[in-house]
């Protein structure tokens, strides 16, 4: 087959999506039975990690036409899969804080970045609020649709008198967790879920989310005898891992790295797509960093579009390839903290 090989994100790769989901989802799209499948787990970097996997198979002669994908459904597969189970070697270490945050709620760790980088509950809620209305902006304006592929799905809904179910079919076009209706005042009010005396809400952290995304990579040889016409080169990607209990500040490590490889400074890339995990974390990266925030997330991020851990890299990508083609961009990135310590960053550039 002309496709060497499928390779999917998934940051938690079990029950419904578990089973190695790169291959049946590769059976299910009716590639040919010679075409592969491996599911890959980074995490929030899953995504991207497929991605970059899938680049260094095609530099290094392996493969021609390469499948990098990400997926996952929040609501079907809980946050830390079905039986989480922490090794006790963990707790052994008193010496060794990092060793804690290992075990740390994601939550937990963005109010450490908090007080750490000096984040405020305004600044993040702002943060938060202006996520939506950029999302939202970006909506009516069909920014969305070049990336987005429509969907039918079945609503199901339970007469409880009767026990009759009734299905509705309906279209998902556009993302559904951007609110309109969000105010400063309204996120303001909400309760901290972490810490009783912190800054961390529902409000200014990412959505629970379904999402998958998924791309093509070719080599230039493959352009040229299939007659593609390609939106853009995968110039580099780096991971780097910083202490589990401040997972949110990765980007800080891996941004630089990225940069590096491509031979670039922050200020060559046009667009970022920062994975809003936490508006806090975003934030601690913005600021130790420099970046411009009117380049960082223009069309929203995580906090209003969701963010679908292991999907979310593929997704972005989406997003900033379309969005440097649309603006006559040259380079974008796509960049994320990851959970239990980890960051990760890769960088496109328009063609």
């Amino acid at each position: 087959a002309t496709i060497e090989d499928v390779i999917c994100g998934c940051a938690i790769p079990e029950a419904q999506q578990g089973l190695n989901v790169a291959r049946i989802g590769a059976v299910l799209a009716g590639l040919p039975n010679s075409v592969g499948g491996i599911t890959v787990n980074r995490f929030c970097a899953s995504g991207i990690s497929a991605v970059q996997m899938a680049a260094d198979r095609i530099r290094v002669g392996e493969a021609d036409v390469m499948f990098a994908a990400g997926v996952e459904s929040m609501s079907m597969v809980p946050m830390m899969g079905n039986g989480p189970s922490l090794s006790p070697n963990i707790f052994t270490n008193t010496d060794d804080v990092d060793n804690y945050g290992i075990a740390y709620g994601m939550g937990l760790t963005a109010e450490k970045v908090a007080q750490q980088w000096k984040i405020s509950r305004s600044a993040q809620d702002e943060f938060a609020y202006a996520s939506h209305m950029k999302a939202l902006a970006a909506m009516k304006a069909g920014y969305f649709s070049d990336e987005i592929t429509p969907i039918t799905v079945d609503d199901r809904s339970v007469d409880l008198a009767t026990a009759k179910v009734t299905v509705n079919q309906r279209t998902i076009s556009l993302d559904e967790g951007v609110r309109p209706e969000t105010t400063v005042e309204g996120l303001g009010k909400l309760k901290t879920v972490f810490s009783a005396r912190g800054s961390v809400t529902a409000g200014n952290s990412s959505q629970t989310s379904d999402g998958a995304g998924a791309l093509i990579l070719a080599s230039e040889s493959a352009i040229k005898r299939f007659g593609l016409t390609p939106l853009a080169r995968f110039v580099s990607f780096a991971s780097k891992g910083v202490p589990p209990h401040i997972m949110g500040i990765g980007p800080i490590e891996a941004i630089p790295a990225a940069l590096r490889y491509a031979g670039l400074k922050h200020q060559d890339i046009d667009w970022f797509e920062l994975n809003e995990a936490f508006a806090a974390q975003s934030l601690a990266v913005m600021n130790t960093l420099g970046l411009d925030p009117s380049k960082v997330n223009p069309m929203g991020g995580a906090i209003a579009l969701g963010h679908p851990l292991g999907a979310t890299g593929a997704i972005r990508a989406a997003t900033v390839i379309h969005a440097l083609r649309r603006n006559n961009l040259k380079y974008g990135m796509v960049t994320m903290c990851v959970g239990m310590g980890q960051g990760a960053a890769g960088i496109f550039e328009r063609v």
